[in-house]
């Protein structure tokens, strides 16, 4: 008797793998959807909307992701690893100094480029482990970033990592009031910052926030 036979197939069987074939289809269709509608309006955008083009019905879609953030965070997931690996390609310049504008603006293109990104970079989400286990550490990584920067003497000693995310910020705001009738305006207003940011420093800044009222601003939604 061939194995085969032995062992064969039930319907049953061949129908539960072909309903997960189809539930992991409909996801991979969710979440890239996901993409493309918050990209282009943000992320408030219609949950409708993402159904839609998914080609599957809401009540589908909420079964796979109860709530925005589920989807957001799943939907960004590759893009924070992006965030990431940026941060280790500037920890790898010869000079502290152009890695840390490098990054910067490296960093802003990306939200210049993604309305959704664009948000997510000035946000947190406490209920996604995963996703903020790599912002955290990434944030750690900058941290490094601009203690080299420093000891290379090329930026300013008063520079805080909690103005990172004030430029981001800054730079989201820049982005969503040029639109389209200016979409590289950001590039001068991030080199007008990193200007401000280089020794010798023309005077001091006032404090930054602490890491406790950024911690709140980013959790605003």
């Amino acid at each position: 008797m061939s194995e085969t036979s032995a062992h064969p197939v039930r319907p049953a069987e061949t129908s539960d793998r072909a309903l997960r074939r189809d539930a992991a289809r409909n996801r991979e269709r969710i979440i890239e959807a996901a993409r493309e509608v918050f990209g282009e309006q943000g992320l408030d955008a219609p949950i409708e909307e993402v159904a839609r083009r998914a080609g599957v019905g809401i009540a589908t879609l909420y079964r796979r992701f109860p709530t925005r953030p589920d989807l957001i965070t799943c939907a960004f997931a590759a893009k924070m690893q992006d965030y990431a690996d940026t941060t280790e390609e500037a920890l790898a310049y010869d000079d502290p100094w152009q890695g840390f504008c490098w990054y910067v603006e490296r960093l802003c293109e990306m939200q210049s480029g993604d309305h959704g990104f664009t948000e997510v970079l000035t946000m947190t989400f406490p209920t996604a482990r995963g996703f903020e286990d790599v912002r955290n550490h990434t944030f750690l990584r900058f941290r490094e970033l601009t203690k080299r920067a420093k000891r290379a003497g090329r930026l300013r000693k008063d520079f805080s990592t909690e103005d990172l995310p004030l430029i981001l910020m800054a730079n989201a705001g820049v982005i969503a009031a040029a639109g389209a009738a200016a979409p590289q305006a950001w590039r001068r207003v991030i080199h007008v910052l990193l200007q401000g940011l280089e020794r010798p420093a023309r005077g001091p800044l006032p404090k930054p926030p602490s890491p406790e009222e950024i911690m709140r601003a980013m959790q605003r939604r």
